[in-house]
């Protein structure tokens, strides 16, 4: 047998490619949008990949399953489990296999056994790997996908706060009780493969270890040491982190099928021709804070970036990015990882001319001064969780997500102090302010941190 994981750190996703030397086969589960890597590494090796799976219909991330399934001919395993309102839309069109409880399915002599475990959204499944090729009659490992992570378990809650479907968060975390206590049963050497690690919006407290051992996550995993269900679902349910919005727009495309990528070449524009496209700046904070070009938003393209687009691009509006050229292949790759398609043009950073917008930014000694005038106002842009966990006084929390939401709460006679935690959120949440006409905006230079070194005062509520 063959294995090979992959990972993303920009999603935090693993996926996987699974192949039988002695057949020639191959599975990728859990596939991401870009197939490439699956497909040079199965060239490398030798195989072809016949076949592609998924755990559930993902939120996150935009599945490569179709693109395998009309390109390269690859037969789709996916969950029948659930109710009608979340069966894959689209595999019709392609070779596939519905899969229910105890369902089996191989790929050459690499063998794999369904079992529904429902929590994270009502179709998850999980597959028990068996490689009979070498001679195993009992399994090796588990893939969880995102029922199942390395000292967490996945939120119940997405369907309800993401998708919108109403009363499911509570059920959710009831039905995740019960794939725990059906999972607990199996051996203990069973490894675990997730489809997420430490950075996932789909969990809140994930491990940054890629894989598990089923003994190891009964005996130190906080979810199996819950044994009454409704503390359990106490617990489950508190203090999750706040779902993307794109999170919504994922579910949807995943169901119905997602588009199949256009590989196109992005022309290179001048800024008078991004017209009412959304103007994406790409570069580090500090380069943006010198000079940039008025309107546009700074996200950074770093290990956050695909959230943060996701955040904060919009499906509806067309996409100019300000990149290095050298970077704009992967920018893209990043942006169509999440369904963000429309960009249609890039601006060479070098090409941005000398009349620019700037900001300042501002160290905590300074802060706390200028604080004492009633003139500024404070924004924290941190999550619920943070600011809960200590805040500074008089500042108003507005995360960084939904801070455009919040744009009627800012009182437009004030200056502006935004932070986060280290202040690179809140890099991104200045160029939001600059962007909507709040031109007195400082950047708090090492965020709550610094402020926290500093000794200055800090509020629970």
């Amino acid at each position: 047998m063959y294995f090979k994981s992959f990972f993303d750190e920009q999603l935090a996703h693993m996926s996987y490619l699974i192949g039988c030397q002695r057949t020639g086969e191959a599975i990728v589960i859990d596939p991401a949008r870009n197939i490439q890597p699956y497909l040079n590494v199965a060239k490398k090796e030798g195989l072809n990949i016949s076949a592609a799976t998924e755990t559930h219909i993902h939120a996150d991330y935009l599945s490569g399953a179709r693109e395998l399934a009309l390109h390269h001919g690859a037969k789709l395993y996916v969950s029948d489990e659930g109710d009608k309102d979340w069966k894959y839309e689209y595999v019709h069109q392609y070779e596939h296999e519905m899969l229910t409880e105890g369902s089996v399915f191989n790929i050459g002599n690499v063998y794999f056994e369904v079992i529904h475990t429902p929590g994270h959204t009502p179709e998850s499944i999980s597959f028990l790997l068996t490689d009979k090729g070498g001679g195993a009659n009992e399994p090796m490992g588990i893939f969880t996908g995102d029922f199942l992570f390395v000292g967490d378990v996945g939120r119940p809650d997405l369907l309800e706060k993401a998708a919108g479907i109403k009363d499911t968060s509570e059920s959710g975390a009831r039905q995740m009780f019960e794939s725990l206590r059906k999972v607990e049963k199996l051996s203990d050497f069973l490894q675990v493969w997730p489809a997420h690690g430490a950075g996932s919006a789909c969990g809140k407290s994930l491990g940054a270890v890629p894989m598990s051992t089923l003994g190891y996550e009964k005996k130190f995993n906080w979810a199996f040491q819950i044994k009454e269900e409704g503390q359990f679902v106490e617990e489950l349910l508190a203090g999750q982190p706040e779902p993307p919005k794109y999170f919504a727009q994922m579910k949807k495309l995943n169901k119905v099928g997602p588009e199949l990528l256009r590989r196109e070449e992005t022309p290179k524009v001048s800024l008078a021709e991004a017209g009412n496209a959304a103007v994406a700046d790409t570069r580090p904070a500090k380069d943006f804070a010198k000079g940039h070009a008025e309107g546009a938003i700074n996200i950074q393209y770093n290990k956050t970036f695909t959230n943060w687009a996701g955040w904060l691009l919009s499906y509806d509006q067309d996409i100019v990015l300000i990149a290095d050229p050298e970077q704009l292949a992967d920018v893209k790759t990043s942006l169509q990882s999440i369904g963000l398609d429309q960009v249609t043009g890039y601006v060479d950073p070098k090409e941005l001319g000398a009349s620019l917008e700037q900001y300042q930014n501002v160290d905590a000694s300074k802060a706390k001064e200028l604080m004492e005038d009633d003139n500024y106002f404070v924004i924290d842009v941190r999550n619920q969780s943070e600011w809960d966990s200590g805040h500074i006084p008089g500042a108003h929390h507005m995360m960084l997500g939904n801070l455009t939401d919040k744009l009627d709460e800012i009182p437009k006679d004030k200056k502006i102090i935004a932070h986060c935690q280290s202040g690179a959120r809140s890099a991104i949440g200045t160029s939001l302010l600059l962007k909507n006409g709040f031109k007195d905006v400082l950047n708090l230079d090492g965020g709550f941190s610094a402020w926290e070194e500093e000794g200055l005062p800090v509020k629970k509520d």
